[in-house]
């Protein structure tokens, strides 16, 4: 049986696993006339090589649906998009958008880094 300060150990080390956030920079550049974007809440992070789903806990400097956002032509959208953490084993994950309709942001094989922080450009 474990002594205590093993157990301590363990219980820290999940419990620091468990609350891992991953931090997703994104740019959507509007390459035409009234450009419109939102993100939807079923936004996940993939796991490549698992099952494992991140989920989407926080937005920020973008409309969540149904609401939109207009991005004039020529510029550039810049918001973030923060989720749960991936497993430790994952190596390489897509973010993806999944929506009731065609159109979704979709970045796919994102190769994993030690700070999970991440910039992606939407085309």
């Amino acid at each position: 049986m474990p002594d205590e300060t093993t157990a301590v150990q363990l219980q820290t080390a999940t419990a620091v696993e468990e609350e891992s956030q991953v931090i997703v920079f994104c740019h959507y550049r509007a390459t035409g006339p009234d450009q419109l974007i939102r993100i939807w809440s079923t936004t996940v992070l993939s796991d490549r090589s698992s099952s494992h789903e991140s989920k989407l806990l926080f937005t920020d400097n973008v409309a969540v649906a149904p609401q939109w956002m207009h991005v004039p032509n020529g510029s550039t959208a810049r918001f973030t998009l923060i989720f749960s953490g991936l497993p430790r084993s994952c190596t390489s994950f897509d973010l993806i958008e999944r929506i009731p309709e065609p159109g979704g942001f979709e970045v796919r094989n994102i190769g994993r880094n030690k700070t999970d922080v991440y910039e992606v450009e939407f085309l």
